[in-house]
């Protein structure tokens, strides 16, 4: 008779089991740490919430805002470019390498994940996607990015869109699951975002 058996009910070893538990325990940690940062990121500083985010892993560029409410998963994956504009509310899922450009603007309560459940495999797993987000890009609000998604320079993302596929530089796309709505006009686009607002 079997010591231990993982959540399906299949037989463990010693050696997995203890990785297991290992896993377990680093996972609590990890969660309190989380805990944590969230409420650092209500410090009502911009130069606070990015000294923070660095220090927690994230690769930040030079001028680029974070807005307050931000809750991140796995920073050491994460990295944004110079001149950015995180909006108020942003979910960013690190668990896989999120990679977001220069002069990108994502407007409040945007939700960015690398990570989903395998809906067909036996034990309901994990499937790990990165998501590369280009320069001088705007996502709406409240959109949602899935894993494996490659936005192009220059896109648009409407407010509510779920994005599930690959969006082509300078392409205007909305709607459940996203399509292509439209298209950019500006094809060189070398615009500053400018300050963000002090206490946001």
């Amino acid at each position: 008779m079997a010591i231990f058996k993982d959540r399906m009910g299949r037989s463990l070893s010693i050696k997995t089991a203890t990785s297991k538990i290992s896993n377990r325990i680093y996972n609590y940690y990890a969660d309190f740490f989380i805990f944590w940062l969230h409420l650092f990121c209500y410090i009502p500083s911009h130069h606070v919430r990015r000294f923070i985010l660095r220090l927690a892993g994230a690769k930040i560029g030079k001028g680029t805002s974070i807005h307050m409410g931000c809750r991140f998963f796995s920073l050491k994956n994460i990295t944004i470019g110079e001149d950015s504009i995180i909006g108020e509310g942003i979910f960013m899922d690190g668990r896989a390498p999120v990679k977001i450009g220069n002069h990108v603007d994502i407007a409040s309560q945007v939700m960015i994940y690398s990570s989903e459940h395998d809906i067909n495999s036996e034990d309901f797993h994990a499937a790990l996607g990165p998501v590369e987000i280009g320069n001088y890009i705007f996502i709406g609000p409240r959109a949602i990015i899935l894993p494996g998604v490659k936005i192009g320079k220059g896109a648009v993302i409407a407010a509510g869109a779920v994005v599930t596929k690959d969006v082509a530089e300078f392409a205007i796309v909305g709607g459940v699951p996203a399509q292509v709505i439209g298209e950019r006009k500006i094809r060189d686009p070398h615009y500053r975002l400018g300050r963000a607002r002090l206490f946001q």
